[in-house]
């Protein structure tokens, strides 16, 4: 009986302190959401990053940028439309969607629409017996692609425009679009408010447009200067702000001219109460309709990588308008161009010189490994490094096995739980101490940070202030290929 109670004395002992450790390596609890976080729907739309815009009507034929709902509907009569080869050139350029001018300014339908009498039932198309929509929508899905529609709550031809009548009659063709060609990533709406055929100007219910889209479409991001998906940023020149909060306030505000003044699209607020990204669109042509006299003034490939960093760099959205001809085809010269961008992209951003590299941070989680700096690094989208509650500011070194020549760093904060990084700096170690390379604000979804090539063998990120604690999911350092034209 002695022995027995000996025995188990001794492992009671041995046990103990075991038990201790194992309870005292629990692992923390994730950081709570900070402000105004993303919906699942918007933080998918993030991840799509660059997509195709289309603008295609009678425009196209008649040479003008804005229509006045005048023209003849039989001047619209592509030749060789092919949405199929619309919807090759974008999945080979990389883009993930397409979202078209479904119906502009000046009214025109790219679909038979019966709420509208200046259609492509009345062109010449196809004797009138045609369906944009239908053909893209479809060559869509062939090809992978999301789709998205364009419509103008502005009509310079219907003749109950300007009337109480007007908005029903809108509602009803959102309805139709919305709930015949199959998923909508995206409703796009701009503010423009000009007069129609009877002189005067609509007072749009963007509520009861709202409730359309929603009701046809629950998982569309709207897209408008208040959103509520997603907001233009501002200018049409592919410039989103260095400063790029996707928070915004936009209650009292509306599309149009009583939107939010400029400065605050192009930058968002910190303290905004909607999670509202930003999405920037502009044209590989100097306007965004077709027109032959702009076949050589595509954008450079050097104007194009600038864009992609100004706006898919600096946590937006790229849409990029590229306009089919009269025959209804992209034309070859912007084809090329999205092809040349494609490949430098991908030759440039292929490489991560921070996957082979030692990683460091100045503060863990708990010293969690659930939380470890190594997971920006795993291309794992919902792993990440994050500090303790208490410490807003942290470092992470980057330490490569050799010197390194690079001119290109991505930072990437983890959206789900809220926009946090209000500014950081970055250095690199010139063999004895530490040389500034940039100081900057946000983070966002994407930060692309672009500076003369760097040879060292470490460099630091220094998170100086964030509003709760930083939540980082990404981080990659590159080489941007020479650009050449």
């Amino acid at each position: 009986m002695k022995l027995i109670f000996e025995l188990f004395y001794k492992n009671v002992w041995v046990i103990y302190p075991v038990f201790i450790v194992l309870t005292s390596c629990s692992t923390p609890d994730p950081p709570a959401p900070y402000g105004a976080v993303p919906t699942k729907e918007q933080t998918e739309w993030q991840k799509m990053e660059y997509y195709m815009f289309i603008h295609f009507g009678p425009n196209t034929f008649t040479d003008v940028e804005w229509g006045d709902g005048k023209e003849d509907p039989k001047v619209f009569n592509p030749t060789h439309l092919d949405c199929r080869q619309w919807a090759a050139t974008a999945k080979a350029a990389g883009m993930k969607a397409i979202i078209i001018t479904a119906k502009h300014h000046d009214g025109f339908c790219l679909w038979p629409s019966k709420y509208s009498t200046h259609t492509v039932r009345e062109s010449a198309w196809k004797d009138g017996k045609g369906d944009v929509l239908k053909e893209l929508s479809e060559a869509c899905r062939e090809y992978g692609l999301k789709f998205g529609v364009y419509l103008s709550p502005w009509d310079q031809n219907h003749p109950a425009y300007g009337t109480p009548e007007y908005n029903q009659i809108f509602s009803n063709t959102l309805d139709e679009v919305l709930s015949n060609y199959g998923e909508i990533f995206e409703q796009w709406f701009d503010g423009a408010c000009g007069e129609g055929p009877n002189g005067k100007k609509q007072v749009y219910d963007w509520d009861l447009f709202h409730k359309t889209v929603y009701r046809n479409q629950p998982h569309a991001i709207i897209f408008s200067d208040v959103g509520p998906g997603c907001r233009w940023m501002g200018n049409e020149r592919g410039v989103a702000g260095e400063t790029n909060w996707s928070t915004m306030n936009i209650e009292g505000f509306e599309p149009g001219k009583n939107a939010p003044h400029t400065k605050i699209l192009n930058e968002g607020e910190a303290d905004g109460k909607s999670w509202l990204p930003a999405e920037t669109d502009v044209s590989i042509r100097p306007g965004w309709f077709y027109s032959a006299s702009t076949d050589d003034k595509v954008k450079s490939l050097a104007k194009l990588v600038d864009i992609y960093h100004t706006s898919a760099g600096r946590n937006s959205n790229l849409l990029l308008n590229v306009p089919p001809d009269r025959r209804g085809l992209i034309h070859p010269n912007d084809s090329t161009r999205l092809m040349e961008l494609r490949r430098t992209l991908d030759e440039s951003f292929s490489v991560n010189l921070a996957k082979d590299a030692k990683l460091t941070a100045s503060n863990t989680r708990g010293q969690s490994s659930n939380y470890d700096v190594k997971n920006l690094i795993n291309e794992t989208f919902d792993s990440y490094w994050a500090t303790d509650d208490n410490q807003l500011s942290a470092s992470i070194e980057i330490i490569f096995g050799k010197e390194q020549t690079f001119n290109r760093l991505v930072l990437q904060e983890y959206i789900p739980l809220g926009q946090r990084v209000k500014s950081f700096s970055v250095d690199y170690w010139d063999g004895s101490a530490w040389q500034h390379v940039t100081r900057q604000t946000t983070i966002g979804y994407k930060r692309i940070l672009c500076f003369p090539m760097i040879t060292t063998q470490k460099i630091r990120v220094n998170i100086e202030e964030s509003l709760a604690c930083p939540v980082l999911n990404g981080i990659g350092v590159y080489k941007m290929v020479e650009i050449k034209g």
